[in-house]
């Protein structure tokens, strides 16, 4: 009678191990796989989000590439000239032009890359010292086209702009 005890002892502990062991490998298996289902979720999320920010970010490096092409030299001149400015007031005109833009579009930094950003400013610093620059060689109440002459002379070796842009459009093509 013993004897047998022992063996009801032995087949129920074994039985309890093997249900352990069972227990243990199916949780383990059930984890993993509510792991792999909240990866997969996070995948679709991730892929979701890329699909609404791509154009949007597309949409800030072309309102970007327009800000430094109306930063220009050439466009600058042409939109800030009023008949009837003298040099001082075109000055004035254009930095101003600048700073609205560039307030204007303060916001799509977000979404352009660091280097890009620096880059952009920098282009923006740089056209409005071109402008300051070309105002102090010339007198205060000169002709508008003596300061437009200056800043074209000057932007012809130091393109404020056009290094920001390339940087901008290789940025762009690698989107």
């Amino acid at each position: 009678m013993y004897y047998l005890l022992l063996i009801a002892i032995a087949v129920l502990a074994s039985i309890a191990l093997t249900g352990f062991i069972f227990y243990l490998l199916a949780k383990r298996f059930f984890d993993n796989q509510q792991k792999i289902q909240m990866l997969q979720m996070r995948i679709d999320e991730h892929r979701e989000a890329i699909k609404l920010i791509t154009p949007i970010r597309l949409q800030a490096y072309e309102r970007m590439a327009l800000f430094l092409e109306r930063i220009s030299p050439d466009s600058l001149v042409l939109r800030a000239y009023q008949p009837g400015m003298d040099a001082k007031m075109l000055q004035g005109a254009m930095t101003k032009s600048i700073r609205d833009e560039w307030e204007h579009n303060l916001s799509q930094q977000v979404y352009v890359s660091s280097e890009a950003w620096k880059r952009i400013r920098d282009a923006k610093d740089e056209m409005i010292g071109v402008i300051n620059s070309a105002a102090i060689t010339i007198p205060t109440n000169a002709d508008p086209t003596r300061l437009a002459t200056a800043i074209f002379s000057t932007s012809a070796i130091q393109h404020p702009t056009s290094d920001a842009l390339e940087y901008l459009k290789k940025e762009m093509r690698e989107l």
